[in-house]
């Protein structure tokens, strides 16, 4: 019997649920989207975020040295982000506040601090990741946030059931978002999000697995990723967040975003 026979027979009778196996295909249970559509429908998403707080289970970097373990996270739109990575014994190990004009960062570990603008360099100082501080929040909560001034083509996935979104920017930026379009367009859950600059090389990937419904403090229910994944390879860098207990758009306390710093050396610097 040809090889090709057995697979097709192997793939027709033993994995019919296999995601890879090659003779499964989806078609569209809807009419094919525009690509203003598949954008509106991002731009929503990201509309109905407001704030979240969360427990989640991190790998993250204090200094030069890798760290698995709990990282208590609060965000709100607006450039607004509080971190408290924690030791095994549940004592702060590294302390991050973006205020929504300024970051501080206290590292424990190694009694140093560091201050500036509220950036994508603020997040990257503990998670080693750049990320503009309201796209962390997105990206943590399912949505994706998409580059200026984009425009471009939706085409199916058939073996996936996935919507493929190609976009480019008038500068040279590019960005593919895969949409999980198996169950219609009720879902339509962010499963990858990657953004190429103008020379073609990778900025940051995101893959978003493990999809919940979760309701957020009006009783609104949301499907949120339960993992994600961000990859930054111009920094050699990744971080893996397995989420907890998550509350989303609730009210938080402007205090919460703000962190005194301590009168400790800069890291990076010596103690005077």
């Amino acid at each position: 019997m040809p090889l090709s026979r057995v697979a097709f027979l192997a793939c027709l009778l033993i994995l019919p649920t296999f995601a890879g196996c090659p003779c499964r295909s989806y078609d569209r249970s809807y009419t094919a989207p525009t690509t203003d559509e598949v954008l509106e429908h991002l731009a929503t998403r990201r509309a109905g975020l407001t704030s979240f707080k969360a427990e989640s289970q991190m790998d993250y970097w204090i200094g030069k040295d890798r760290f698995r373990g709990t990282v208590l996270v609060m965000g709100m739109v607006g450039a607004k982000v509080r971190m408290n990575a924690l030791r095994p014994d549940e004592a702060v190990a590294a302390d991050l506040a973006c205020d929504g004009v300024n970051f501080v960062f206290v590292d424990q570990m190694n009694n140093c601090v560091l201050m500036g603008p509220c950036n994508e360099e603020s997040i990257a100082a503990l998670l080693r990741v750049p990320l503009a501080p309201d796209d962390f929040l997105y990206l943590a909560l399912g949505a994706t946030p998409v580059i200026e001034g984009a425009q471009g083509q939706v085409r199916w996935d058939d073996k996936h059931g996935r919507e493929v979104v190609e976009l480019e920017a008038p500068g040279g930026m590019k960005q593919t978002i895969i949409l999980d379009g198996r169950d219609g367009k009720k879902t339509w859950d962010v499963l990858r999000s990657e953004v190429k600059g103008a020379d073609g090389k990778v900025i940051w990937t995101t893959d978003h697995t493990d999809y919940q419904v979760v309701k957020d403090a009006q009783g609104v229910s949301l499907r949120v990723p339960g993992k994600i994944n961000i990859k930054t390879p111009a920094e050699k860098s990744d971080l893996l967040v397995d989420w907890g207990k998550r509350e989303i758009n609730l009210e938080l306390p402007e205090g919460a975003f703000l962190l005194d710093a301590p009168p400790v050396a800069m890291c990076g610097q010596k103690a005077p």
